[in-house]
């Protein structure tokens, strides 16, 4: 798609506030119970929001080859763009981070992006909840922050086909954290996992995806960047 909106950030600061201040009733229905988001939490959060839009106002493509440090950027912004963390920590967890994302055995950016090459073709729905599902499942793509980045990328893939961003509220809260539970749980390369467990987890994400849709709040009306193509899937 030629003119897709921009994002409503104030829109999303918005939702975000309205699931942290409706966290308590969001655990009540959950089976694992998860940690409210702070206000830290929500502010880098929103913060990736920003990047993702400022990547495709600009034409970025976050898949082309030698752009897999811009994955590494979102990481690193939804932990510690707003963090009281010491310089010395962030880069000492930002390097662990680096390591662990090029050279993790069984997934790792390689592994992702050998998922991507095979997939390039599903539909947009699948295809995002798979890279969520590969993101979370084990070994995780990233040591921190693997569910609030992959929301992002996912958010990045749905947008750069002209779909609203995919944003946690009160409403999907469910929806998202089971599955995503379930999912940490599963290895990427076990047999068992990769043909019937992680499938019927990405089913339940796309679903979600596709559902959210309905509602398209996240996008400015009469303000859009211009697409001059579609996601490359080279290997970074």
């Amino acid at each position: 798609m030629d003119n897709i909106a921009r994002l409503d950030i104030a829109a999303i600061r918005s939702c975000l506030i309205d699931t942290q201040l409706n966290f308590k009733k969001i655990n009540a229905s959950l089976k694992v119970k998860r940690t409210p988001p702070s206000d830290t939490v929500i502010e880098n959060l929103i913060a990736g929001y920003a990047k993702i839009d400022e990547y495709l106002i600009n034409g970025i493509d976050l898949f082309a080859y030698g752009n897999s440090g811009l994955l590494l950027e979102l990481n690193y912004i939804v932990l510690y763009q707003h963090s009281t963390t010491s310089s010395i920590e962030k880069h000492s967890q930002f390097e662990a981070t680096q390591a662990h994302f090029y050279d993790v055995r069984d997934g790792g950016i390689g592994q992702l992006m050998d998922w991507l090459a095979l997939n390039q073709n599903t539909n947009v729905w699948k295809r995002c909840a798979g890279i969520f599902t590969n993101i979370l499942s084990q070994p995780q793509l990233f040591l921190e922050g693997n569910h609030r980045t992959g929301s992002l990328i996912m958010s990045y893939v749905l947008m750069r086909e002209g779909y609203s961003p995919f944003v946690l509220s009160y409403e999907n809260a469910k929806h998202f954290f089971e599955p995503a539970e379930l999912t940490k749980k599963r290895r990427k390369k076990s047999l068992v996992d990769d043909f019937i467990y992680l499938p019927k987890q990405t089913r339940k994400f796309a679903k979600l995806l596709r559902s959210e849709q309905e509602k398209r709040r996240f996008l400015l009306s009469g303000a859009c960047w211009t697409s001059k193509s579609v996601i490359n899937v080279n290997r970074s």
